[in-house]
């Protein structure tokens, strides 16, 4: 047996990093764990595997201050839990490091957060399923021959182990698609009680050996100073990583900003109590008498924990560390399934992923496309790496790296979130994020150094999630990023930006309108509203002579803080004086850097070439838009918007954000029109409706419609449709300067209807 162990794979041994048992989760928004399950989530994910794997290794490492090892960090990763017990409190949503990247940095930087964690749970979820098919083989090799009989021929056999590894794998996949709760409880429970009788026997071996032995096995505690210590630490750290679970299922616990915080907490704490009593009773009454710890761990460093059990329970001892393998390799590897097919889903909810990832199965609730695509990949893995110790240390590495980034994150989230800080905040700010996250970056750079292919591995599939991202996803991506903030401004916020919104204004009449739109585009809590008046004077004015244009700018301007005291919008005020508004408008827009430009419109004429509008348009590189309403229009009447739609989508982003403030605002129900020639079958109507799905928020569906009919007469279809609306929005493409912005289409439709109108035309 102990022989058996011997031939366990180093590189399974060496590259385990992450345990747990997948929680019995619904996919949707239902908050149904409290804190015991909640708990129970992170204890699974902590403890197993990787004390098993890793023990060791420290041990070989630097002797009895293997303990010292696990305690520091221990220390860190409650440093880590804290940094990403805040963020979990304050964004509590599933998809963990992801959507806190999401939250706070930009959809391209979330997308290589999200990319990368994938990879790393999918390369756990490789190495424990070999590492339970491994323990799973010897344990029916003992067994059999424990029977007297010579094992069989087949069980030695270098394809059992990959083979067996297989079939789990798809076993636990189709649990995983068939129901909505992970499972894996009792395998959590046995393998729990398995290391307190482990501890407990230990404990009762101490009893019944001098103070005296006791104190040479733990001499010298640091058999290779203190650096040995930082080496063992950089090993092992990876074995208390999986508290991060419960914050990739945060949108599934009760009471979230009490609930999350404690169960890391908790799920750490109960894991450091496991680990350093164990490491304890391994040192003091496991290993044989006139050998040390560090000697035996050298000789057998995958078997250290069996070979220490088996000293001080007999064979009952041995049998119980296979035993707790076995269990921990299994529900890691259900835990990681569960969690990656998770980050897969939230991925493709935001489009950073395919969108039919993000699918439900209508009656079970359960993320089919993800866990089958997720375990495929796992499969082709499992089949095609030669060696998996490489791209573990990757695995490890990712972590790490992550691991600094929430740190940062959270600095970031607490500078941010003055308005509505996070619920539960880390005590001794800044220092546990600062401290916490240069620990993890420390030990990432230390992981690089031991394993420079980890480096590489890691590079290369962020290359090529880079390369797919911007030829598949970035487009659909953005307008989605677009629109969630857009609906949720604070996002602006956090992600440090203050957006700028000029709206020059001539006409009095239509400042409330138009002042409302910018309101509505650009919040005051998270940007500015700058209202402009431009006194035209000639550039010889004397104003002690020729007092007209101060008094037409006051009129525009007494009219202006009217409006904006009525509906209770702040807004700024600035009056300048120049001989030519429009370039005094493209002069203030630049200087000021503004993100758009609001217009208001009288009318669009049919043959208004090189109009002031438009020589304003041409000058501008920012997002334009323009509003075409009646006298004292209000934006909250327009609860019907039609939105036609040619399908080009230079337009998306702006249209995204306009639509998204819109449905903040108000209950405004939003149809995407789209007219297709009548030649056209029913395969480009199909294609062209599912075109437009990627402009509509899959958590506001019932807020949206798609039209798409047959019509030579595009424009006269959109007039006749815009009847029956409150709002017209429609974008236009600027090529270049000398190109107008309002073409044919758009002043025809301007002319025939009388629907208050929105023109948008994206930023060069």
């Amino acid at each position: 047996m102990v022989r058996a162990l011997e031939s366990t794979r180093r590189e399974i041994g060496r590259s385990i990093y992450r345990i747990g048992t997948p929680l019995a989760a619904n996919p949707t928004t239902e908050r149904h764990l409290g804190l015991a399950g909640a708990t129970g989530v992170g204890v699974g994910a902590i403890v197993g595997g990787g004390i098993l794997a890793l023990a060791g290794v420290a041990f070989a490492t630097t002797g009895p201050g293997a303990m010292l090892a696990f305690g520091l960090n221990g220390a860190i990763a409650m440093l880590t839990a804290l940094s990403f017990a805040e963020m979990a409190s304050k964004f509590p949503e599933s998809g963990g490091t992801y959507t806190f990247a999401r939250k706070v940095l930009s959809v391209e930087a979330a997308f290589a957060v999200g990319w990368v964690v994938w990879f790393a749970s999918i390369v756990a979820a490789v190495l424990y399923a070999m590492g339970f098919a491994y323990f799973a083989v010897i344990m029916v090799t003992d067994i059999w021959s424990a029977t007297g009989h010579p094992a069989p021929a087949w069980l030695s056999s270098s394809h059992v182990v990959p083979g067996l590894a297989v079939i789990t794998t798809v076993l636990l996949a189709a649990s995983l698609m068939l129901r909505s709760a992970g499972g894996g409880a009792w395998a959590n429970i046995g393998k729990v009680a398995v290391f307190a009788v482990l501890i407990v026997g230990g404990l009762w071996a101490l009893t019944k050996q001098t103070g005296g032995e006791t104190g040479a096995a733990l001499r010298p505690f640091l058999a290779n100073g203190f650096a040995g210590v930082i080496q063992a630490m950089g090993y092992t750290f990876i074995a208390l990583q999986g508290f991060d679970l419960i914050a990739a299922v945060g949108g599934e616990v009760r009471e979230p900003a009490r609930n999350l915080p404690r169960a890391m907490l908790a799920s750490l704490g109960i894991a450091l109590a496991i680990y350093l009593p164990l490491l304890f009773v391994i040192t003091t009454v496991g290993v044989p008498s006139g050998q040390s710890v560090a000697e035996l761990a050298a000789e057998y460093p995958e078997g250290i924990v069996a070979l220490a059990a088996r000293h001080y329970l007999g064979s009952f001892g041995y049998w119980l560390v296979i035993v707790a393998a076995v269990l921990s390799m299994f529900s890691a590897l259900q835990a990681n399934l569960f969690a990656a097919s998770r980050i897969a889903r939230t991925m493709a909810r935001d489009r950073t992923l395919p969108r039919p990832m993000a699918a439900l199965h209508a009656k079970r609730g359960t993320p089919v496309m993800a866990v089958l695509i997720t375990s495929a990949v796992v499969i082709v893995l499992l089949l095609v790496l030669p060696s998996v110790a490489a791209a573990g240390a990757a695995s490890s590495l990712i972590f790490l790296i992550t691991f600094a980034v929430a740190h940062w994150l959270a600095i970031l989230v607490r500078q941010r979130s003055v308005s509505n800080p996070p619920p539960f905040r880390a005590p001794l700010f800044p220092v546990v994020p600062i401290v916490g996250g240069l620990a993890c970056l420390g030990l990432a750079v230390f992981q690089g150094v031991v394993v420079p292919a980890a480096g590489a591995i890691a590079m290369t599939w962020l290359a090529v999630g880079g390369a797919m991202f911007l030829a598949l996803f970035a487009r659909r991506a953005r307008v989605r990023d677009a629109a969630s903030t857009a609906r949720n401004p604070e996002l602006v916020t956090l992600r440090g930006n203050t957006p700028l919104v000029l709206v020059p204004i001539a006409n009095p009449h239509n400042a409330e309108a138009i002042v409302t739109l910018a309101h509505t585009l650009v919040p005051a809590e998270v940007g500015r509203v700058v209202a402009l008046t431009v006194a035209v004077a000639p550039d010889d004015w004397d104003p002690s002579v020729d007092a007209q244009p101060i008094e037409r700018a006051a009129e525009v301007q007494g009219e202006l803080l009217k409006a904006t005291r009525k509906i209770g919008i702040q807004a700024e005020v600035l009056t300048t004086v120049a001989a030519d508004p429009i370039a005094e408008i493209t002069r203030v827009a630049h200087l000021h850097r503004c993100r758009s430009v609001l217009l208001g419109l009288g009318e669009i004429a049919g043959d208004n070439r090189g109009s002031p509008v438009e020589q304003l348009l041409s000058m501008l590189d920012v997002d334009i838009v323009v509003l075409r309403a009646p006298r004292d229009w209000n934006l909250t009447a327009a609860k019907r918007v039609l939105v036609p739609v040619a399908g080009r989508g230079g337009h998306d982003l702006l249209l995204a954000r306009l639509l998204g403030s819109l449905i903040r605002t108000g209950q405004h129900h939003i149809t995407f029109f789209r007219v297709l020639p009548t030649l056209a079958g029913d395969v480009d109507v199909r294609r062209a409706r599912d075109g437009l799905t990627h402009l509509a928020d899959d958590d506001l569906r019932d807020l949206y419609d798609f039209e798409v009919i047959r019509s030579d007469d595009a424009i006269g279809a959109v007039v006749e449709r815009a009847k029956d609306a409150d709002l017209l929005v429609l974008g236009v493409q600027r090529v270049n300067k000398r190109t107008r912005l309002f073409g044919n289409f758009t002043r025809q439709i301007a002319m025939h209807s009388a629907c208050p109108l929105i023109v948008i035309s994206h930023g060069r």
